[in-house]
């Protein structure tokens, strides 16, 4: 526990430079020319920017673009946020009615992949195809800061002719850009400089300038909706481009020379190899042919720490790791009589108690492995509240509970836990007295990605759950029809994880809302849509707003959106605690653990570094 909160606290030390606007280079030195081979991933689902909503596809990312800002190491070994293709980053101008304007010049040669120029406007066409409902990628709610947001991510249902709602296939309204015309306050002054006026100013705005969702595209190029799909398509203005694609095999990248700071690009080729085998990875590392690899078998750990103590590494990383439930998934018996609100409350104790039966101490010293620490809360270790104290030890109520976070974690509490559990799901399902075990359970299947430890981490679950006659069907899918399935809610419960976007607490709470593309559980959408079952009250803080039995959209949409114009921050973050406590009310968020990210680096890689969000970086890296 100590070894990984001195970890955490490196993490926490490097996003307390993330605002910073300097920071030295790199050293260019001398490379030899060599390819690096790496294994992050299987086949990405996605690679266009605007669309990622995944670890693997940003690292990717982060080598074949250049945005206005980037994470760069110093040669102190600080990780900071400086400028990239922007000449400085300014400081916001407050204007009269609250908004805050930045205004940005462009480094002189920006070029694209192809040789053509890089200009203001194609960030300006970037940021609004990233923003708008239209495109309706998962990130667009990173745009909420931007003035304008509210018009560019409306939606209307879409209508026929007879002015009846269209369906789709399941049954389900169609939805269409309310205001297809609408733009956010962006604008191209000329060729070279931007000026984005924010609604209110934000403290991680920098660290979003550096986030994939706003990196530049040109108009042209993604009007071919497959661009971001094969090499010979894929147009980009960073470090890198895309050499050759052999799908679900290896993504090679090839230094850009048309790259601005192409001089400071120390790797010519670096070699992408797609799988999730872990013992394929472990394979092709010990043997040398792969030079890093993100995972390793978790049988295999505690002989690897003392067989490769050099190559071996526990990094600190923010995120937690969590089992997420459909919230419109029954739980019932056939038996029961509860609908609407009533079943929902009564699923929610049912989410809670489930969660309750499960022994994270086990789990991470028997089955991770990985110097991860036990969670009771979904805002992860290394957040801070304003006076410095960690926000998840404030996550709660401990005065009146006696623990951290929303439920004991400590390994004295597990049984206490697991007979509170038992009492809870006696008032909805039958108990054999006899056999300990309940009998009409409905079956669940429990869906995550191909994975070693995922597996284990599955099988764990499994058999908790069965010791008290619930039964959970596994299964298994690739990493990108799993996100696909997961975000679209074909599941009952699933393996999830969640790292830190940017220095704020509300980089995980405000993927909850309802029209957000990381809204997995399917809070305010169908069944749930319509339930008038949450309360908010933010009379205590200073606001008329006050809800009893309300949609989520009603309460908790209002609150995110509350907080992110909440320009007091002792009253912001007292409000991100009330939404992490409704979140947490719905049993639909199950926390695991804290994570770790845990990769192995040969000894023969100069250069390499990671940062806190779990992406990599190869582009200043040397081979021995």
């Amino acid at each position: 526990m100590k070894k990984f909160l001195a970890i955490l606290l490196a993490a926490v030390m490097v996003f307390s430079l993330a605002a910073c606007g300097g920071g030295e280079k790199n050293p260019s030195g001398d490379s030899k020319a060599a390819s690096l081979n790496v294994c992050i991933a299987s086949e990405p689902d996605t690679i266009d920017p605007a669309l990622n909503s995944a670890v693997d596809g940003a690292t990717l990312c982060v080598h074949l673009f250049q945005g206005l800002a980037k994470w760069e190491k110093d040669s102190t070994g600080k990780l900071s946020i400086v400028a990239d293709a922007a000449k400085e980053l300014t400081k916001g101008v407050k204007n009269a009615d609250g908004t805050v304007t930045y205004t940005y010049t462009l480094k002189d040669g920006l070029k694209w992949s192809d040789g053509k120029d890089v200009t203001a406007n194609d960030f300006v066409f970037a940021w609004n195809r990233a923003a708008s409902a239209e495109l309706a990628a998962d990130y667009g709610y990173m745009f909420e800061v931007v003035s304008g947001y509210d018009k560019v991510s409306e939606t209307k249902v879409k209508v026929d002719d007879n002015g009846q709602p269209v369906l789709n296939e399941d049954g389900e309204e169609v939805v269409e850009p309310a205001n297809p015309d609408a733009k956010l306050d962006v604008k191209a002054v000329d060729d070279k400089t931007i000026e984005v006026t924010l609604a209110t100013d934000a403290s991680y705005w920098n660290e979003l300038l550096a986030f994939p969702c706003y990196f530049p595209v040109r108009e042209d190029v993604v009007s071919n909706e497959a661009w971001a799909t094969e090499a010979d398509t894929y147009v980009c203005n960073g470090p890198y481009t895309i050499d050759s694609w052999t799908h679900k095999s290896v993504i090679t990248l090839k230094k850009n020379p048309n790259f601005i700071d192409a001089d400071s690009i120390t790797m010519d080729t670096i070699n992408f190899y797609l799988s999730d085998d872990a013992n394929n990875m472990l394979t092709n590392f010990k043997n040398g042919d792969w030079q890093l690899i993100d995972d390793v078998p978790t049988n295999e750990i505690e002989t690897l720490k003392k067989d490769y103590p050099d190559e071996f590494f526990v990094e600190g990383q923010i995120g937690t790791y969590y089992v997420s439930w459909n919230i419109n998934q029954n739980l019932l018996p056939k038996s029961s009589k509860l609908t609407g609100e009533e079943a929902e409350k009564a699923q929610a104790e049912i989410r809670n108690a489930m969660s309750l039966l499960l022994d994270r101490n086990y789990i991470v010293e028997k089955v991770a492995q990985g110097g991860q620490v036990p969670a009771s809360s979904f805002v992860a270790m290394g957040m801070t509240n304003p006076d410095g104290t960690q926000f998840y030890e404030t996550a709660g109520d401990k005065a009146k509970n006696g623990y951290v976070g929303y439920f004991d974690v400590s390994a004295e509490s597990f049984e206490a836990n697991c007979n509170k559990a038992v009492e809870i799901l006696k008032k909805y399902y039958t108990y054999d007295e006899a056999t300990k075990k309940f009998t009409d359970v409905p079956e669940l299947t429990y869906l995550y990605n191909t994975n070693e430890g995922h597996k284990a981490v599955a099988e764990y679950i499994q058999g908790a759950l069965a010791n008290y006659g619930i039964t959970l069907q596994l299964e298994n899918q690739e990493w990108n029809t799993f996100l696909n399935t997961r975000k679209a809610g074909d599941y009952a419960a699933a393996r999830n994880g969640w790292l830190a976007d940017y220095n704020d607490p509300i980089s995980f709470l405000d993927m909850w809302i309802t029209d957000s593309g990381n809204n997995d559980v399917q809070f305010g959408k169908g069944a749930n849509k319509n339930l008038k079952l949450y309360d908010l009250d933010l009379t205590p803080y200073g606001y008329d707003t006050k809800v009893t039995g309300g949609t989520w959209a009603e309460t908790y949409d209002v609150l995110i959106k509350t907080i992110k114009t909440c320009e007091d921050n002792e009253v912001r973050y007292k409000l991100m605690h009330l939404a992490e406590d409704m979140l947490m009310s719905t049993g639909c968020i199950t926390p695991l653990y804290f994570y770790t990210d845990l990769f192995m680096l040969s000894k023969s890689v100069d250069g390499f570094f990671s940062n806190p969000l779990g992406y990599k970086y190869f582009m200043y890296c040397t081979l021995k």
